[in-house]
């Protein structure tokens, strides 16, 4: 319940997917009835043209769609996604139909299916249209400046407005503001890659399947849509990144089409391309009193696992957890003891997952004779190991790990 001393128990700084989801959460947690909530953000949202799907898409493991659930957006988002129960990875010195191929299934874990690929202003734009968000006051600025005292967390926004509340939670991207201003600094580095996206059409059927091939520079991923196309991710050298955007249609297709190894036959680009920088970043700290960070403003990971948005999803149920658990126990929510709670929590699990994407993404930029030897080996004895197999689906799902309530319970209506 809102305090006299603040305008807000929560101010959430950024409205896109992490910040809207924790919003949504803390709406709808009886816990937290009576919580009077604010997001900050300067961008109206924009809702999803009919017809055509964004560039930008995200892979959503079970996990992340049973918080999306519990946060009552997706029953709206199901009807636009793309679920895929298989996926194939391999060397690019290899071929998808080798040995030392990785084939995952839905079939071998028991699951539908192993995620769903959604276009991000949907997931966005579902939120913040779900019913327990409904009652979260949206503030049309920016974060010009916060200062926190022993009663409140006071922003000063670039409208002029000011506004105080209980707790403050930065969930405004990789380029935080918040963190900034907080002066929390961040470990990590870039990696000389950028990441070129698009939408294909292929000339044979994705038979709902993602495909990830391993190529010197960075991994090639075809990603398939509820439509019959597929959205590409193709990690590459900035050079090569430019160098792609710059060629027309026809010679593009070609390109990915030599790049994926035919895997699909002939791709012919449908649609805007783009290309963004890759890096990994991890903030040194999550929280401090009155204060939490979430989602990118916290740590940024290489995309080829898919797993960004996932880790913001789990972030915000973890979070929402810790919350509730305090005002259940009595004890102060934006007090530091609760929120290194959550910090002890989620840096950790986080850790591990850039951890091995990093680790991954370095192993396969080896181009040396023995480096891919090594690989293929390795990834020979995975594809013949399927309590492995399954234990890797596993975690990619979000099933496996320290995971809050609402990742490990069923989805309910919306």
């Amino acid at each position: 319940m809102v305090s006299r001393r603040h305008d807000f128990d929560l101010v959430i700084i950024g409205g896109g997917m992490v910040g809207a989801c924790l919003a949504a959460l803390v709406g709808a947690e009886p816990k937290l009835a009576g919580w009077k909530v604010a997001i900050v953000e300067p961008a109206a949202p924009r809702p999803p043209a009919d017809g055509e799907i964004d560039l930008r898409v995200s892979a959503l493991s079970r996990a992340s769609q049973r918080i999306l659930a519990h946060a009552g957006a997706w029953a709206a988002i199901e009807p636009h996604a793309s679920p895929y129960s298989e996926m194939v990875v391999w060397d690019a010195a290899s071929r998808p139909d080798a040995r030392d191929a990785l084939h995952f299934s839905a079939a071998e874990t028991g699951e539908p299916d192993l995620g769903c690929i959604v276009e991000n202003l949907c997931v966005q734009w579902a939120l913040l249209e779900s019913r327990p968000l409904r009652a979260a006051t949206q503030i049309r600025a920016g974060l010009d400046a916060i200062e926190f005292d022993a009663e409140a967390a006071r922003l000063a926004l670039t409208d002029g407005r000011r506004i105080s509340c209980a707790l403050v939670v930065g969930a405004d991207g990789s380029q935080s503001r918040t963190r900034e201003l907080c002066g929390i600094s961040r470990a990590g580095w870039t990696y000389g890659q950028s990441a070129v996206i698009g939408h294909l059409r292929s000339e044979r059927p994705h038979r709902r399947t993602a495909w990830q091939r391993f190529l010197p520079e960075g991994p090639l991923a075809l990603l398939p849509m509820r439509d019959g196309r597929v959205s590409l991710v193709w990690t590459t050298t900035p050079e090569e990144a430019a160098a792609l955007l710059a060629l027309e249609g026809t010679e593009f297709g070609r390109r990915v089409t030599e790049a994926s190894a035919g895997v699909l036959g002939r791709l012919e680009p449908d649609g805007a391309r783009a290309a963004y920088p890759l890096a990994l970043w991890h903030a040194r700290e999550y929280v401090r009193p009155r204060l939490a960070l979430a989602g990118d403003a916290a740590h940024v990971i290489h995309p080829l696992a898919g797993q960004g948005v996932n880790l913001g999803f789990l972030d915000c149920a973890s979070l929402m957890e810790v919350l509730a658990d305090a005002v259940a126990a009595g004890s102060d929510p934006a007090g530091l003891r609760t929120l290194r709670r959550y910090e002890r929590w989620r840096r950790s699990e986080n850790a591990l997952m850039l951890g091995t994407t990093d680790t991954l993404n370095g192993l396969f930029r080896q181009k040396s004779v023995a480096a891919a030897t090594l690989r293929r080996l390795g990834m020979a004895v995975v594809a013949g190991q399927p309590l492995l197999r399954r234990g890797l689906v596993q975690r990619a799902l979000g099933l496996a790990g320290d995971l809050p309530a609402l990742a490990t319970t069923p989805e309910r209506a919306s």
